[in-house]
């Protein structure tokens, strides 16, 4: 089993694809966002008549090193404008049903089949994102790195040791039995070992790079702290949003983009000093696009959406096509996607995390390329 780690970053909400990845010369663009539209003398150009968001300067650097992979027309067959139901789909790679298990989650268990990693997936956010979630695939969600752990208020090591054993006899001799108990008694074993492993990686950590103060820049942070304790974590999961800007919608995205590029720029710049960047990609996700003509104010639910891979083992550049914005190519008003996010997936699961993608995706998808071989 190789050592390859992946970033998730999940943009939640809608990111605005047409004004993330600007086709600014485009007269369709100009005439269908009278009122949303970024003007060409604020785009930050990246050939091809198309740019990036002005906020976006820290990614630009990284795609001028060719560190950054663009993948245009990400989306999956009839495409659902529901926030939930679109994202569930992202999460379990089930288009056409409602998905059981998490793609990372089933990737969690290919790799670690005994259950015998702990800490394989860290998760930096409240809750647990339905990608990492399959039955056994131990998962520890972070909130604060520099809080975590267990009994970290009792300062007496006599007294927390004998707290924590007191729930380990409690996990260990789970009253009653059958496959319920035994599943409860394991993740609370697990659950206590992950937080014993991640609570101390803060002491190990030492780093330059000064990270912004926001919410995304933080778990940026935690993630290259994890990554670089060598603790034996191959995925970590991100997110920031909501990028669900029906009013406001420049500003919105803009303010969000900002923290975006900037912990994505701190966290490679940190990985790249520590040496440690070498076999880390991340990968930056939205559940859908937003609607082609603006509302006056903002954007409404769209589909096709831009998807980006970043890391030293990335062959930078642009993937697919960007979809037409001609009337009569648009779907229902929308950006028709051309790119099923499964053969994104399929390349990160293969040639990447090196398990089989065929148990995940349910089927074989074209490889998009943007891995060096």
């Amino acid at each position: 089993m190789g050592d390859k780690k992946i970033v998730v970053v999940q943009l939640s909400g809608g990111n605005d694809y047409l004004n993330c990845v600007i086709p600014y010369d485009n007269p369709h663009y100009v005439d269908n966002r009278p009122n949303v539209r970024i003007t060409e003398d604020r785009v930050i150009p990246i050939g091809d008549g198309l740019g990036f968001n002005p906020v976006m300067g820290p990614i630009k650097d990284l795609y001028d090193q060719g560190k950054v992979a663009v993948i245009h027309g990400v989306g999956y067959p009839e495409p659902n404008r529901s926030h939930f139901r679109s994202m569930d789909i992202w999460h379990t790679a089930e288009p056409t049903k409602v998905g059981n298990e998490g793609w990372l989650g089933n990737a969690i268990n290919q790799m670690y089949p005994k259950h015998d990693n702990v800490v394989a997936a860290v998760n930096f956010g409240a809750g647990l994102p339905r990608a990492l979630v399959s039955h056994g695939a131990p998962v520890a969600s972070v909130t604060d790195l520099n809080t975590y752990g267990l009994m970290n208020h009792v300062s007496e090591v006599d007294q927390r040791n004998e707290a924590l054993q007191a729930f380990k006899d409690m996990y260990s001799q789970a009253i009653g039995s059958g496959p319920v108990m035994d599943y409860l008694s394991q993740t609370g074993l697990d659950a206590l070992k992950g937080a014993e492993i991640i609570g101390g990686v803060t002491d190990k950590y030492s780093s330059d790079v000064e990270y912004a103060e926001n919410s995304f820049a933080k778990a940026m942070k935690g993630a290259a702290q994890v990554l670089q304790a060598d603790i034996g974590t191959r995925i970590c999961y991100t997110q920031h949003g909501s990028f669900d800007a029906h009013t406001n919608g420049i500003a919105l995205q803009e303010g969000l983009l900002t923290d975006v590029s900037g912990g994505i720029y701190d966290f490679y710049d940190d990985m790249k000093r520590a040496n440690k960047s070498d076999d880390v990609i991340m990968f930056v996700f939205t559940e859908f696009g937003r609607r082609v003509k603006d509302n006056g104010n903002g954007t409404d639910h769209g589909s096709g959406g831009v998807a980006f891979v970043i890391g030293d083992q990335v062959d930078g550049g642009q993937y697919s096509e960007y979809p037409s914005l001609a009337a009569d190519q648009l779907l229902e008003g929308d950006l028709r996607f051309n790119l099923d996010f499964r053969s994104v997936y399929t390349e990160i699961l293969e040639d990447w995390l090196e398990i089989d993608a065929r148990s995940v995706v349910k089927g074989e998808y074209e490889k998009v390329g943007f891995l060096k071989n």
